[in-house]
């Protein structure tokens, strides 16, 4: 799967809005059929920062969201809209799922 996390820094003016401003975005890209999760969290230390964390299925996968029309869209109407380049890490990785966290396994009731 490739798996991407990016931080966004939004304009502090438009940092309470971002999940609105990206919703037609994100809902377009979930809707993929190669999208495996497509998730945004706010920065606990800088409001406003946001991280995307996304994976997809392959690298066709990839290429198809890249190639899209919602993507092409998001290229125009999010950039206005941030304070600088996003800063993005790409991998691909040999799995298509999260993994458990093996040191914080919660036990589970017999």
């Amino acid at each position: 799967m490739i798996f991407i996390t990016a931080k966004f820094r939004v304009l502090p003016q438009h940092a309470d809005r971002w999940p609105e401003i990206t919703r037609e975005f994100t809902e377009a890209t979930r809707a993929e059929p190669g999208c495996l999760w497509f998730d945004w969290s706010r920065s606990l230390d800088d409001p406003a920062e946001y991280v995307l964390v996304e994976a997809f299925r392959d690298d066709e996968a990839g290429a198809a969201h890249v190639g899209s029309e919602h993507f092409r869209t998001a290229r125009r109407t999010l950039p206005p809209h941030l304070a600088e380049t996003p800063r993005i890490v790409n991998v691909t990785v040999p799995q298509d799922d999260w993994s458990l966290l093996g040191e914080m396994a919660v036990p589970t009731e017999d």
